[in-house]
């Protein structure tokens, strides 16, 4: 690992004078490509040189231990070196985590999506639930909402809500969400004070570029029609709604945001390439070797990830065996506490799986 790190550190300072370098800067195109590897191991980089600081403080403080004789300055350099050897262990975790291979869709916009599923109304309008929470997340995040698409009830709540979150990191936070999520409570329609339970699933897509997936024109069919908001009732007056239809998948995305049909058809093609490019990376995962059951946040839709029971105000990661007692604030956007906690368990089941346990 010693021998990885000082490479990566070497590339670096490489990577530092190419950057500065006045021939490379005016070709602009080369100069970025150079700037953003030099900025995915910045944080690694400066991680490893505190690590080796740390390093030699703990060379020095055992120095003084076998070299002096003053009893006063051997009880300092002895406390010193408690402190450093933590920090150092600190550290070197850090760099194992640092050094796992990088998703490379974890910087990007994601699209979520959340539909009703068994119950009805009620599931219905726990999705509404849901839709609100990662709208707060979102907001505590200064990440930027564009909605897509909704199929709102009656009641308030939605059938199916597509919308797009963009901020830099936001499918490294959100893509444990995919997946079952499960509310037990008793519904407002409910006279007897039963509980009922209803799920909604949620698929959350990181966004692709038009180069991850190649889409061929004559395999789309698109329609077009006038946007309605809850109840049918007409929210524009011009067929501006786009519907696309993927034949060979049987993919259907509409979008009736915008007033303008351009930019309902640009938005829907954005989701159609991240769900092609879900169904392209799922296909590769099924063909390669390996148990993925222990690992955190597959992104399987079927699966039941968390349940909201109301009546105990508690929420529980099935993945994790986490249970936090404070729904409210949680439905409010305060998720921060389990999504750190399945990314740690995701980054120990991936060192786990490379064998990535070796001590610096």
């Amino acid at each position: 690992m010693l021998e990885r790190l000082n490479f990566i550190e070497n590339k670096y300072e490489e990577l530092s004078i190419k950057i500065s370098d006045p021939s490379i800067i005016a070709n602009q195109k080369e100069w970025q490509r150079l700037c953003k590897e030099h900025s995915d191991i910045e944080d690694l980089v400066g991680k490893f040189r505190q690590y080796k600081e740390v390093d030699e403080e703990i060379v020095f403080n055992k120095e003084i231990l076998n070299e002096e004789n003053d009893k006063e300055l051997k009880e300092m350099a002895q406390e010193e070196l408690k402190e450093l050897t933590v920090k150092k262990d600190v550290l070197a975790e850090d760099l194992r985590i640092l050094l796992l291979p990088k998703d490379p869709n974890d910087d990007k916009n994601v699209f979520v999506e959340i539909r009703g599923g068994a119950g009805g109304d009620e599931a219905a309008l726990f999705a509404a639930n849901l839709f609100r929470m990662y709208t707060r997340y979102s907001e505590n995040k200064h990440w930027k909402i564009e909605m897509i698409n909704s199929n709102e009830t009656d009641i308030g709540g939605f059938k199916e809500v597509v919308f797009m979150i963009k901020g830099k990191g936001a499918y490294s936070r959100l893509k444990y969400e995919s997946g079952v999520h499960r509310v037990q409570r008793v519904p407002d329609t409910e006279s007897s004070g039963r509980i009922h339970t209803s799920t909604a699933t949620v698929a959350v897509l990181p966004e692709v570029d038009d180069v991850d997936i190649e889409i061929n024109q004559n395999d789309l069919r698109i329609d077009v029609f006038r946007s309605s908001g809850n109840g049918g009732q007409s929210v524009n007056t011009t067929d501006s709604a786009i519907r696309i239809t993927h034949m060979p998948s049987g993919i259907v995305v509409s979008c009736q945001d915008e007033k303008s049909q351009l930019k309902n058809k640009e938005k829907a093609m954005k989701v159609l390439r991240s769900r092609l490019f879900e169904i392209a990376q799922s296909e590769r995962s099924a063909s390669i070797a390996e148990d993925r059951k222990s690992q955190v946040g597959t992104g399987d839709r079927s699966e039941r990830i968390r349940t909201y029971n109301y009546p105990q105000g508690r929420v529980t990661d099935h993945r994790i065996g986490v249970t936090l007692y404070r729904l409210e604030s949680f439905l409010e956007g305060d998720i921060d506490e389990i999504i750190d906690s399945l990314i740690t368990e995701d980054q120990a089941n991936k060192m786990k799986s490379m064998g990535n346990t070796e001590k610096l």
